[in-house]
C-alpha cells in the first residue's frame, strides 16, 4: 500500500472489538487514529484500546477536530444515512456496517450521495470474506460437489441479554433496525447464498414471533428461489433457550455435499462417496476472522485504487430479500426481490 490510511472508529459497540481485532492483526496500512461514541467514556476506554488515539462524544466534533481521511460507521442502523452523508460531505472515505439503512429509500439516498463524490464508499458485509464461506465458494468452482442443487442456511441464536441491555436495546426496536433477526443477523446468512448460487429472484415465507423483547420478529422461515431457477431454504431463529448442535449452511450438488458447521468458531467438510464420514477443507479459522480481510478491502481501494469485492450497491440485496421474506409473510404468497 502507498501509505498509512488514518481513520475513526465511529461507534464503540460490541462490533468494535472485532473491527479493532481485525485491523491490529491484518491491516498494517490502516492507522486507527480517533474513536467516537456518544459514551466519551466509553470512547475514550476503546481509544486507550486502540493505541491512546483521541476519543470524541460526537461525529460532529471529531470530523471537526480529529485527524483521519476515512470512518468505519457502527452506529446503529437508523443513524447510518445521516452519519455516512455527513462524512461524505466534507471528504471522508466510508465504510458503512451493514444493513446500509433500515429502509431501501434511505439506501438510495445514500448511494446517491455517495455517487456524487469521488471517494470510496464500502457496506461492510463480512460475510463475504468469512474463510469457510470462501472456501466453499472455492470447492464449488472446483467442482467438488457438482452441479450445485440445494442449500439451507440456517442463522440460529440463543437470545443474548448483553445485546439488549441499556445501550443496546435499539435492537428491539424494528423502526430503528428496519426488522428482525432477518434483516440483522440474517444478513450475514443471504450473502453466501447469492455469493453460492447467484441473484435471489423471487422468495416465499412465514414469520414468528416468540422472542417477546423484540418488536421485529425472532423466527423466519422461507424459501429462496434464485435466477437460476434453483432453490434453498434459509432460516433466522432466536429464542431465550437452548439449541441442539446443526450446520449453519449446507450446500448439496450431484457428487456431494460441504457442510459448514454451526457456532463462531469455524469449520467447513466435504461429504462425498470417498469420505463419507467428513473430509475437513480447510482449518477450522471462523467469524472472527473475517474482519481483517474485509477491511484490508477497504483499505486497499482507498489506498490502492483497487475495486472492491462487493459493491455498495451488492448489499441491497440482502435489505430486498428480507423486505420481501416479510411481503410474502404478509400476503401468503411469493413475492419477488428486486421488483
Amino acid at each position: 500500500m502507498a501509505e498509512k490510511l488514518k481513520m475513526a472508529l465511529v461507534g464503540c459497540g460490541a462490533i468494535a472489538k472485532f473491527h479493532l481485532d481485525g485491523i491490529k492483526e491484518h491491516v498494517p496500512g490502516i492507522q486507527v487514529t480517533a474513536t467516537v461514541d456518544r459514551d466519551l467514556e466509553r470512547a475514550q476506554a476503546f481509544a486507550n484500546e486502540a493505541g491512546g488515539v483521541q476519543a470524541f462524544g460526537s461525529l460532529e466534533e471529531a470530523l471537526e477536530k480529529g485527524d483521519f481521511d476515512a470512518v468505519d460507521i457502527m452506529l446503529p442502523h437508523d443513524f447510518h444515512e445521516e452519519a455516512a452523508k455527513a462524512c461524505f460531505d466534507v471528504g471522508m472515505h466510508v465504510m458503512l456496517e451493514k444493513p446500509m439503512a433500515p429502509t431501501l429509500e434511505a439506501c438510495d439516498r445514500i448511494l446517491k450521495a455517495a455517487s456524487e463524490t469521488d471517494l470510496v464508499f464500502m457496506v461492510a458485509e463480512n460475510s463475504q470474506y468469512w474463510p469457510e464461506i470462501v472456501r466453499a465458494k472455492e470447492a464449488i468452482d472446483e467442482g467438488l460437489i457438482g452441479d450445485l442443487i440445494t442449500a439451507r442456511a440456517a442463522y440460529v441464536a440463543s437470545f443474548d441479554p448483553y445485546w439488549f441491555q441499556e445501550g443496546h436495546d435499539w435492537r428491539l426496536n424494528v423502526k430503528r433496525t428496519g426488522g428482525g433477526v432477518t434483516v440483522d443477523g440474517g444478513a450475514h446468512w443471504i450473502r453466501p447464498l447469492r455469493i453460492w448460487f447467484g441473484e435471489i429472484e423471487d422468495v416465499v415465507g412465514v414469520l414468528g414471533y416468540p422472542l417477546k423483547q423484540m418488536e421485529g420478529e425472532s423466527l423466519m422461515r422461507s424459501i429462496v428461489r434464485f435466477r437460476s431457477g434453483k432453490s434453498a431454504i434459509l432460516d433466522a431463529m432466536m429464542i431465550d433457550t437452548a439449541f441442539a448442535p446443526d450446520d449453519w449452511w449446507r450446500i448439496t450438488g450431484s457428487k456431494g455435499e460441504i457442510t459448514i458447521g454451526g457456532g463462531f468458531e469455524g469449520g467447513i467438510k466435504l461429504f462425498d462417496r470417498e469420505h463419507p464420514d467428513g473430509m475437513p477443507l480447510m482449518e477450522p479459522k471462523g467469524y472472527a476472522q473475517s474482519f481483517g480481510p474485509e477491511i484490508a478491502d477497504f483499505a486497499s481501494a482507498v489506498l490502492d485504487g483497487t475495486e472492491l469485492q462487493a459493491g455498495p450497491e451488492v448489499a441491497v440485496g440482502e435489505l430486498r430479500t428480507a423486505f420481501a421474506i416479510y411481503r410474502s409473510a404478509e400476503h401468503g404468497r411469493w413475492e419477488r426481490v428486486w421488483d
